[in-house]
């Protein structure tokens, strides 16, 4: 798998934040009393599970932005499963820059690659079916471009990033505009030529009245597996699917082998498990 990393000007400024808001008012108080100004020190990026790694990016940048002089090596890269016990990175220099950044960059590291250990799983829940893995906007404030970051290391595929990047039109949108004519008839009229239009519905009756007005997706909210079924059906190649609501690891792959192109899932960002990693020190 081929996963692109982000630029590093997009990092720097949540790194940046994260570790201003560790130092508060006096900076590490402990790691400047306790450890000497000169010492320097080995630890390494260990998995204390099994999982698939996301973030090391953003580990490194909280090493080094305490002291350019750290020096990471990673051994297990962003998008590679890893077992429990091995080691992810090498982590060496002064010592005092390694313990200040420590929480910071593990908050980053344990929190995306468990994003990405989450995904992983319901991609292979589906595996034989055509249908991706993809994520939402339900993300952490400031946190949606590392989070569906995580998620493509996981092997999944990310949703719209933001409200400007397609049009979805949702219940309440349908419920406001009159209905589901309306609505879609006012989007096309008000989008760009390269802007896609998405419209849910959450019955085959309105899917019915959605088709004939050529959206370029439908999200099947809530439906049965035997009601995608026959979504998929109805639609016949005409529109992208996209299955929606409650899906589990349990339920991705029978919701998978109705033919629907794509499932999202709302809690591989919003409620994923951390993959636990620790920063153990070595002595030299």
């Amino acid at each position: 798998m081929h996963l692109s990393p982000l630029p590093a000007i997009m990092l720097e400024p949540l790194v940046r934040a994260a570790l201003l808001e560790d130092f508060g008012r006096a900076g590490d108080l402990t790691t400047d009393a306790v450890v000497p100004k000169d010492h320097h020190a080995t630890t390494v990026l260990t998995a204390r599970q099994a999982g698939t790694v996301a973030g090391l990016d953003l580990a490194t940048l909280a090493f080094r932005l305490i002291d350019q002089s750290v020096d990471v090596k990673v051994h297990l890269p962003d998008g590679i499963a890893v077992a429990q016990g091995e080691i992810i990175a090498s982590v060496s220099g002064p010592a005092r820059a390694i313990l200040t950044a420590e929480r910071t960059a593990l908050n980053f590291l344990c929190h995306l690659s468990g994003i990405a250990t989450a995904t992983a799983s319901v991609v292979a829940a589906v595996r034989g079916h055509a249908a991706k893995i993809v994520c939402t906007r339900k993300t952490t404030p400031g946190l949606r471009a590392v989070e569906k970051y995580a998620v493509r290391a996981g092997g999944g595929a990310n949703h719209r990033f933001g409200l400007d990047d397609a049009i979805l039109i949702k219940d309440n949108h349908i419920a406001v505009a009159g209905g589901i004519r309306p609505a879609i008839e006012r989007a096309r009229a008000g989008a760009g030529h390269l802007v896609k239009i998405e419209v849910e519905v959450d019955t085959l009756a309105q899917l019915e009245e959605a088709l004939p007005l050529a959206p370029d997706a439908v999200l099947l909210d809530n439906m049965s597996v035997d009601a995608l079924r026959q979504a998929v059906a109805m639609v016949a190649g005409r529109a992208i699917t996209e299955a929606s609501g409650r899906i589990t690891v349990n339920t991705a792959s029978a919701v998978a082998a109705t033919g629907v192109d794509l499932i999202s899932i709302g809690w591989l960002t919003h409620s994923a498990p951390i993959l636990d990693i620790g920063l153990d020190y070595r002595e030299l």
